[in-house]
């Protein structure tokens, strides 16, 4: 599968930003310092055939410790002036537009996306850091951040010509000389970085109650998520997308590795085929975790789960009608006498053949399912095209009521009591009743080498996702494992896309996103949990715990400390010898009276969103 579409995670006014990306437009139409270590002795791990078919010895991989470098904690609070760094050519510095810090600000960069500013300091400790940029633009550029050689994030500027503030959470930094440089692919007014400490990743937290949202919940399913529950923070546990029931990809990665995945992830598209069914049930006897993501193609004549190849309208089928737990008959009386729409009835008879055809016979065989039905419902929501797929075009309110009807549909009409519900929908805007779901999932397509830990992704979701796991539903460059605990950013597990993300065209292992070395140490990690080893603790055996990021101590420093009141010094360059006659008054870094209302402290980008959610959905 080939990604097109990129998600810019960039959070206004003190928001972190990154660069994600969801599914692919052809997503249906192919197949589907010194390290410091634990102190742990590394464990041999042995593992065992899932089945019969793959009885052929595996060479046992030792488990690797989680290590990152030692963490110090010192005072960083420096804004750099852009007007102050070295510009390249054609680079001007201007004062023009109100708004702005210091002396002025920095125009030229043209549109070819090849011309860029860089800052240079030195970061006094080896620490978390928050990177924030004063810009304007007059319309949406996407901007590129480059730290230290390697792209780090990117965001989306507004359109409204006013200077505001972008933050990435987060960033670690070793200590002595960075680079971070901003490449936009079109016109800004690039105003100033500043650095400040973070205390972002200290506030990610991992509590939850480990109870269902559905008070019936089966004892399989109600297990499966109190382990999630009591093991968030403490590992992530590894997942594969496979193209079919086969699990090709599977073995692959236990040929590579020695080791399973603990979730085999499916995508089902034809609800009259069955196949998954019994690999589903397959997996679940050998001791593993079953997702499963409905490819829901439009019940309609033209049909397809992408908005603009059908002519379902979810508008259409939207009623005010208690319809949720009528039966076959009772829905086809109201459709004879013209109570519902045609899109309404097509819309049950879909939901129910899926539930009667792939989820009703596994619950008959006790079979748990992550349920990740209507995903990535507010991609390109804000656009004029609409969402990408048919069941987030119509907006919150109709998405919102697709959802509550499935939900209530399926729980108490179909008494699926086998479903963890996995809401996907990527945006606050599209947020659903929290009592409708176990588990939220976001997609992180990097579109860079690094996919490091997303902790800015994690910390953002926390702002309105509360007391929920978190985790990824779909990737394509494996989470660096000793940068999750280094973040403080353990997602509760990931789920590598299949199709050329893991296979080239001949079948065999591609390492276009991953090495085989990096595959190999993802699944032998100490931070992740393999198949064998979320056998051995489901089965009542212990593992030596992942190395957790921050340590009692340094938890409690982190809490003890404050931020210092004083301002943001401004730096003294040297080389300048010239400042403009740049008054006093030009360094001053009250931000409130240019601050147009927006929170420098907060998630929501307020009054002035026009509905974007910058956390998570600027497309």
């Amino acid at each position: 599968m080939k990604i097109l579409k990129y998600i810019s995670v960039a959070v206004m006014a003190v928001v972190s930003a990154v660069s994600v990306t969801a599914c692919s437009l052809n997503k249906n139409n192919e197949d589907s310092s010194e390290p410091v270590t634990t102190t742990e002795t590394p464990t041999e791990i042995v593992t065992e055939p899932v089945t019969e078919e793959t009885t052929e010895p595996v060479n046992a991989v030792e488990e690797t410790p989680v290590s990152y470098p030692e963490m110090e904690h010192s005072y960083a609070g420096d804004l750099y002036e852009a007007e102050r760094e070295r510009l390249s050519d054609g680079l001007t510095p201007t004062n023009e537009r109100e708004g702005y810090s210091g002396g002025g600000y920095i125009t030229g960069f043209g549109t070819s996306g090849k011309t860029s500013l860089k800052f240079r300091f030195d970061a006094p400790a080896t620490q978390h850091y928050d990177l924030s940029f004063g810009v304007a633009a007059d319309s949406n550029v996407k901007c590129r951040v480059i730290m230290n050689g390697s792209e780090l994030f990117s965001f989306y500027t507004s359109s409204d010509g006013y200077f505001q503030k972008i933050t990435y959470y987060g960033a670690f930094l070793e200590k002595g000389h960075t680079t971070v440089e901003i490449i936009p692919e079109g016109e800004i007014m690039l105003d100033y970085l500043d650095v400040e400490n973070s205390y972002s990743v200290n506030q990610i937290s991992y509590e939850t109650d480990g109870k269902s949202v559905n008070k019936h919940i089966s004892t399989e399913a109600g297990n499966l998520l109190k382990f999630l529950s009591d093991n968030y923070g403490k590992y992530t546990l590894t997942g594969q997308y496979v193209s079919g029931a086969d699990n090709s990809e599977m073995e692959i990665i236990r040929e590579i590795t020695g080791q399973y995945p603990v979730i085999r992830f499916s995508t089902v598209s034809d609800p009259k085929n069955t196949d998954n069914v019994d690999a589903c049930v397959q997996w679940h006897e050998n001791g593993g975790i079953n997702g499963i993501t409905w490819e829901w193609k439009s019940p309609s004549m033209v049909s397809s789960v992408y908005t603009s190849e059908c002519d379902f309208s979810i508008w259409n089928a939207m009623t005010d009608a208690d319809i949720a737990t009528l039966s076959t008959q009772e829905i086809e009386d109201l459709y004879n006498k013209g109570m519902i729409s045609d899109d309404c009835y097509n819309l049950i008879k879909a939901m129910d053949e899926f539930a009667e055809n792939q989820l009703l016979p596994l619950k008959q065989k006790g079979v748990p399912v992550l349920w990740r039905p209507l995903y990535d419902a507010s991609l390109g929501y804000e656009t004029v095209e609409g969402a990408e797929y048919w069941w987030g075009a119509g907006g919150t309110a109709t998405y919102q009521w697709l959802w509550n009807l499935m939900y209530n549909r399926y729980t108490d009409y179909f008494s699926l009591d086998n479903l963890i519900w996995v809401w996907n929908g990527m945006s606050d805007v599209y947020s659903v009743d929290p009592s409708t779901f176990d588990i939220a999932t976001y997609d992180l397509y990097t579109d860079t080498e690094n996919f490091g830990s997303r902790s800015e992704q994690l910390i953002a979701s926390q702002k309105y996702i509360n007391n929920k796991i978190i985790g990824i539903s779909e990737c394509d460059n494996l989470p660096d494992i000793d940068a999750m605990f280094r973040d403080n950013s353990v997602w509760s597990f990931f789920g590598m896309w299949n199709g050329d993300y893991i296979t080239d065209a001949n079948g065999t292992y591609s390492e276009k996103y991953n090495t085989r070395d990096e595959l190999i140490k993802a699944y032998n990690s100490e931070g992740s949990l393999n198949l064998d080893e979320y056998r051995t603790l489901t089965g009542g055996g212990e593992l030596p715990a992942g190395k957790r990021n921050f340590s009692e101590e340094l938890q409690k420093e982190y809490q003890e400390t404050t931020e210092p009141e004083t301002e943001p010094q401004t730096v003294d360059y040297g080389y300048i010898e010239d400042d403009n006659n740049y008054v006093q008054d030009d360094y001053s870094y009250d931000y409130n009276d240019y601050d147009y209302g927006y929170d420098d402290y907060s998630y929501d980008y307020g009054y002035d969103d026009y509905g974007y959610d910058y956390g998570y959905s600027e497309w």
